[in-house]
């Protein structure tokens, strides 16, 4: 058993009831348990239903928002809330970044606002360019300064889930920001995704000759598990991203990290992956299985695999194979013989 796997005692992971497309991989609430070595069983739990009038109306006049919180753990990680429909969504985004602001009954268990109290923001989007500017009040200083990075990941990473953004530049009482203001960590000129989030350079001796991807591990404790992006550093000669991504899933995260991997240390892929019009093309070896007697692969470990795949430019879809077969089903007895997307929100459910 992989290290990583290990660590999982029981596992629940919440994830998007809002597909854009595909078999439906991300439209649960799953509950897991796994015991040594690979035998998984898995409890559906429906999504509660709206039954009330005065539930629909609420439904109605709300707006699932990804926002970047920062868990226990320090990791800046993405919750979906769902927020009141307003005609500003980027502005309103980040307003639910400030602490004990509108967020505070929202917030997950274990889970805080990344933006100190009483910050004030406005929000301007060039439609051209997709360059968000936002502009802060003197209080955006009140920070702590080990949260410097996280503060700077959760603002880029919450305003580029909205299509008409595409990076992100900061201001302060109208003044450009080149570094932040208490530790002095510096600001690119366009913040976006390519900068990376909870960034891991364990084991980089050379930074400057590697690259970035951003693969999702799992995070939190039993009963409220839930997916961390994780930004890791790759060589530069390289020349496979997509199995590069693969790769970092089945290493799994650093063994100082509370996170884990759903990939065991002996799945590989029996050949190159291949891309064609978005959709991205996966044959794995048997043991990608968590069942080898009924055949199941772990839901969870395909939507980490989705997840971190569609973060590559490009990758729209994932189909997956198992020695050449694509007649395969997922631990809840559904198939998975049709490429899956993106789900368009990422831990979503109840806490």
């Amino acid at each position: 058993m992989s290290k990583n796997k290990a660590k999982i005692i029981g596992i629940t992971v919440l994830t998007s009831t809002m597909l854009l497309s595909g078999c439906g991989l991300f439209n649960t609430e799953v509950q897991k348990k796994i015991d040594p070595p690979k035998t998984v069983t898995v409890k559906d739990e429906p999504v509660s239903k709206v039954t009330t009038a005065k539930d629909k109306e609420a439904a109605q006049n709300t707006v699932k928002t990804e926002l970047y919180l920062i868990d226990k753990d320090g990791y800046v990680v993405p919750q979906t809330l769902a927020l009141p429909k307003t005609t500003s969504v980027a502005k309103q985004a980040l307003e639910y970044l400030v602490a004990n602001g509108p967020v505070t009954d929202l917030l997950p268990n274990d889970f805080r606002a990344v933006l100190p109290e009483d910050t004030e923001i406005s929000v301007n989007i060039n439609k051209d360019n997709g360059v968000a500017t936002v502009n802060f009040s003197k209080e955006f200083k009140n920070y702590q300064p080990q949260d410097e990075q996280k503060i700077l990941q959760s603002v880029t990473w919450t305003l580029t889930q909205f299509n008409n953004i595409k990076s992100v530049k900061l201001k302060m009482n109208g003044h450009d920001l080149t570094e932040m203001p208490v530790g002095g960590t510096p600001i690119s000129e366009n913040l976006s995704r390519a900068t990376g989030i909870n960034i891991d350079t364990t084991d980089v001796a050379d930074i400057t000759n590697t690259k970035p991807v951003t693969v999702y591990y799992i995070g939190g404790e039993e009963g409220s598990y839930y997916y961390v992006p994780v930004t890791r550093r790759i060589s530069n000669t390289e020349k496979d991203n997509y199995a590069a991504v693969i790769k970092e899933l089945i290493q799994g995260p650093s063994e100082k990290s509370t996170l884990v991997s759903e990939f065991m240390s002996d799945v590989k892929l029996l050949e190159a992956p291949k891309y064609e019009n978005g959709t991205l093309t996966l044959n794995f070896n048997k043991n990608i299985y968590d069942s080898f007697k009924d055949k199941e692969i772990s839901q969870s470990l395909l939507d980490t695999l989705v997840l971190s795949l569609t973060e590559q430019q490009g990758v729209e879809k994932v189909a997956v194979e198992v020695e050449g077969k694509v007649d395969i089903k997922n631990d809840q007895g559904k198939k998975v013989s049709e490429p899956v997307t993106r789900p368009e929100k990422v831990n979503t459910g109840s806490f």
